[in-house]
């Protein structure tokens, strides 16, 4: 067996095996924060759309580093959020063999938006019968409605609520919402139980489950690039220029014995579209969206700082590429997230007892960046290019026009 002159660490992670596109295209939770009954009942999750990114300008506030009381620049990511409807609640059993869900109990009313997450295709099904049975006051099991949440209170350990989010409010051409399961956590199970039923049918805001400084976890699933090379997919090194049909290769895929390919060994196949889970995402800003005036006209303030009193929304002019305008809440999160723009991403709070500083430092934004992301933006608002540009011909045109 021959021998390295020198030592080299192998390419790629086999932790991230098999590299295979992900069955489900929202991100999955695994596993929820540990429960603690001293603290009151609250959700641990939350989802969101990705919108797309920006920067910031804010003073560093780490008394000993170098950065203190310094201005710092940092890219964050916007995700919009509106608010989730909560539809129904599930109680968990403990067993040898893991959780097992006791019972299901489902509010009264349901939007399209929700039952149509339970057809392939909404448009062609003749009777839209999902649910019906449960929703109807007459029915057995619309009946059963305290008596099974009682069975809840008495027998499980677990309780989380089904939550859907509004599609309707959000720049995305889809009607299908996306549900998701979300644990309920602190207090006794009896007041989890109580927590759950008076979210029924009632809108949840994203700032009632995440605070501004808090560290979360995102998870989602990763920009798609199909199938790839070996150079692009596992970053191998390629081979000499000279190199006699093509230099984009793994040199060696193999000895002669054992006479297979070993499953450790770099090959063309799959990148992206993979289900990744990021954590310590610091949370910079949770914002209201952009409500309507008496007018009807939408008030634009949410990126709006201390420092910077220029009204104006948190939409950079001509809108986010490939995304739009973000006029319902929002939260801000530092640095990237996985994902392409208007993919659905979950949001979790931290499984980790957060004591970095990092995690303990208060952020102060002075500024956000609202400036066009499509190429070179110099103006904020459209007031400010309005001005340093003064009247356009289009605009004396339409003057005319008017008189």
């Amino acid at each position: 067996m021959s021998h390295r002159k020198f030592e080299r660490p192998r390419h790629g992670s086999l932790g991230f095996c098999p590299r295979k596109r992900c069955a489900h295209h929202k991100g999955r939770i695994r596993k929820f924060p540990r429960d603690d009954a001293k603290k009151p009942c609250h959700l641990t999750a939350f989802m969101g759309y990705k919108a797309g990114m920006t920067h910031i300008v804010r003073d560093v506030d780490k008394p000993g580093s170098k950065q203190h009381k310094k201005e710092s620049v940092e890219a964050v990511t916007i995700i919009e959020a509106p608010p989730m409807v909560v539809v129904g609640v599930v109680g968990y059993v403990r067993t040898p063999r893991g959780l097992r869900s006791l019972t299901t109990v489902w509010a009264k009313h349901l939007s399209d938006e929700f039952r149509r997450r339970y057809y392939k295709n909404w448009y062609k099904s003749k009777n839209r019968k999902a649910f019906t049975n449960r929703t109807k006051e007459e029915s057995d099991k619309a009946k059963d409605f305290d008596k099974e949440l009682a069975r809840i209170a008495k027998y499980c350990e677990v309780v989380r609520v089904v939550a859907h989010t509004q599609l309707q409010k959000v720049a995305i051409s889809q009607k299908k919402a996306h549900v998701s399961e979300i644990q309920i956590n602190g207090g006794s199970v009896k007041d989890k139980v109580e927590f759950a039923k008076g979210l029924f049918e009632k809108e949840v805001p994203i700032k009632s489950v995440f605070n501004q400084n808090e560290m979360i976890d995102v998870l989602g699933v990763t920009k798609g690039h199909g199938y790839k090379g070996v150079v692009s997919r596992w970053h191998v090194t390629k081979l000499p220029r000279k190199t006699h049909r093509g230099l984009r290769k793994v040199g060696c895929i193999g000895s002669w014995h054992p006479a297979r390919i070993g499953w450790s060994v770099p090959r063309a196949g799959q990148k992206g579209y993979f289900h990744r889970t990021e954590v310590n995402k610091k949370v910079y800003r949770i914002a209201d969206g952009c409500p309507k005036s008496e007018g009807g006209v939408r008030e634009h303030k949410n990126a709006t700082t201390e420092f910077d009193l220029t009204e104006k929304s948190i939409t950079p002019m001509g809108g986010f590429p490939h995304y739009g305008q973000v006029l319902e809440d929002y939260i801000m999160i530092k640095g990237c997230c996985v994902g392409t723009k208007k993919r659905v991403v979950t949001l979790r709070k931290s499984l980790l007892t957060q004591s970095s500083r990092t995690a303990l430092e208060e952020i102060s934004l002075k500024f956000i960046d609202t400036s066009s992301k499509f190429g070179h933006g110099r103006f904020q608002t459209a007031d400010e290019k309005s001005k340093f540009l003064g009247a356009l011909k289009k605009d004396i045109t339409a003057d005319a026009a008017a008189k």
